[in-house]
């Protein structure tokens, strides 16, 4: 089943999802590019930062999603935006060379994204700059109770196919794009994120990682999982003065394509 994504669910913690996407790109050393690409731009709210960053550059966001490029073009008209799947964008053949790839949040989507490094590098100039951050967090509650449930059932059959994000660790990364004659940093952080609201970690990841989940359930049975998914939360990540906390670990990688490359 191939699911849909809301860009106004996404949006509901843009700060907290923006935050990591300030974190990498300020680790950019590009001065004046003349292109820079942002793959799985989303609702285009962060991708108007690169704008900012490179006034004289041409900025490119692309997204498979109609759904958020069309909420991207209603608000950040001054970037190109282009509904395409960063797998075909990389694989294509093409003699234009990027001074920089930027990716938030997104490669966690594609299987075997480790693949896709030799691709991406491929299409930047000598010089040129590879950016791009994952979530790490897949061993953590608000992922491992989602897939707990939909492993049950009755809802086992309907979300056996759903799709789920992956990523690696840091030294992983590193390691193969250091094998393509890169420089590179890699890091990783933990977010304390403070959330507010009822569920506010169901609401979390109905936007994001559980969508697919969620998205694949029948009329009849979504309803009865959310409940539970809900309960199942509230006791992992527990409610103080009107406040949940929730760690969210983020991986960081800032690659540099070799002058002579």
């Amino acid at each position: 089943m191939v699911h849909t994504w809301d860009p106004e669910r996404y949006l509901t913690y843009a700060d907290e999802r923006g935050r990591p996407f300030a974190e990498l790109v300020a680790r950019i050393g590009a001065t004046s590019p003349s292109t820079v690409v942002d793959l799985g731009c989303g609702p285009g709210n962060l991708t108007a930062l690169l704008a900012q960053r490179w006034p004289g550059a041409e900025v490119v966001g692309l997204d498979s999603s109609v759904e958020m490029v069309e909420k991207a073009r209603a608000t950040t008209p001054a970037v190109q935006f282009r509904v395409q799947d960063l797998r075909e964008w990389a694989w294509a053949p093409s003699s234009d060379r990027i001074d920089v790839i930027v990716s938030n949040a997104t490669l966690q989507w594609v299987p075997e994204h480790l693949e896709l490094m030799e691709s991406l590098v491929a299409r930047l100039r000598p010089g040129g700059w590879l950016a791009f951050q994952v979530p790490g967090n897949f061993d953590e509650p608000s992922h491992t109770i989602r897939a707990e449930l939909a492993a049950q059932e009755p809802y086992a059959a309907h979300t056996a196919g759903a799709s789920h994000p992956d990523s690696h660790d840091p030294v992983v990364y590193l390691d193969a794009l250091q094998r393509l004659g890169c420089e590179v940093d890699a890091w990783e952080t933990t977010y304390l994120h403070v959330l507010r609201g009822d569920d506010p970690v169901f609401t979390w990841v109905s936007g994001t990682g559980a969508r697919p989940t969620l998205q694949a359930l029948p009329d009849h049975l979504r309803p009865g999982f959310e409940e539970e998914f809900k309960r199942r939360l509230r006791a992992a990540y527990p409610s103080r003065d009107g406040r949940v906390v929730l760690p969210f670990r983020r991986i960081f990688v800032v690659a540099r394509v070799g002058a002579g490359s």
